[in-house]
């Protein structure tokens, strides 16, 4: 068997495991990600206890959960204190956000 053929091989491994790593930095974490614009729905919103938090910093986390449209895709955002006690489960309105990154929700007034 020639040995361009291993190379070949460890070349279009190498390829695709860097082509692997610049998506799921892309779309999984974020990075260089495009700012976007939707309508969503909140459907639920969570705190979470951080164990071993060091006095002087936070010792929760908060989460809100959005749908977009009635049958659309689920996500959730870790956003800011002020974000998650004024959301409520069933407000509706448009989040802004960057990959998995929340930037901001105007709520949608009736």
């Amino acid at each position: 068997m020639p040995i361009s053929l291993f190379i070949l091989v460890a070349i279009l491994v190498a390829t695709a495991a860097l082509a692997f790593k610049y998506i799921y930095c892309k779309h999984v974490h974020g990075l260089d990600a495009p700012e976007q614009k939707t309508k969503v729905t909140v459907i639920d919103k969570q705190a979470v206890e951080i164990p071993n938090a060091q006095p002087g910093e936070e010792d929760q986390e908060y989460w809100i959960y959005v749908q977009k449209g009635r049958f659309g895709p689920k996500r959730e955002f870790k956003v800011g204190v002020h974000y998650y006690h004024a959301l409520s489960p069933g407000n509706q309105g448009e989040l802004t956000y960057q990959g998995n990154k929340f930037m901001h929700f105007a709520l949608k007034r009736e």
